[in-house]
């Protein structure tokens, strides 16, 4: 089974505080993921939740041609205000592996994605990578980027 690995780095400027206030709250995810994903989280009881590990998290989303999946991931590690690590238990890919990881610099943060997946699939999924998955990835991770400077402001 093929392992991919993707990386996406943004600079933020907000404090640490700010940003880590944002980003380990589950229900936020939704705000910076396309639209057109239709992702819902449907786990009771988000509001007030912060990331720690154990948590399970589930959701509905539509990845591709609009067809609506479960997907259940666990957050595995955290360590405040550095890093969270989101695993996959149940969903669309066979392998799913995301630190997320945020670091104080001078003007605010750096916040680093480093994504490992595996979508399975036999001989055909290196070709689905190539032809879909990858660029779906890349391209929620762009709407990402674009979303938080929205929200925050451009790094200057």
């Amino acid at each position: 089974m093929k392992t991919y690995r993707l990386e996406f780095t943004q600079k933020l400027p907000i404090d640490l505080d700010t940003a880590w206030d944002f980003f380990s709250s589950p229900l936020n995810l939704a705000e910076i993921t396309p639209k057109d994903m239709t992702f819902d989280v449907t786990s009771p009881n988000m509001a007030n939740t912060k990331m720690y590990p154990g948590l399970i998290i589930t959701y509905k989303v539509s990845p591709i041609f609009g067809i609506k999946l479960g997907w259940v991931t666990e957050i595995t590690h955290v360590k405040d205000q550095e890093y969270f690590i989101d695993e996959q238990r149940f969903g669309p890919f066979a392998f799913w592996h995301h630190q997320h990881h945020f670091e104080k610099i001078d003007g605010g943060v750096l916040m680093h994605d480093t994504l490992h997946y595996s979508i399975g699939w036999g001989p055909i999924g290196p070709i689905a990578n190539a032809m879909i998955v990858k660029n779906k990835i890349n391209e929620i991770f762009k709407f990402r980027y674009q979303k938080v400077e929205e929200l925050f402001g451009k790094f200057k």
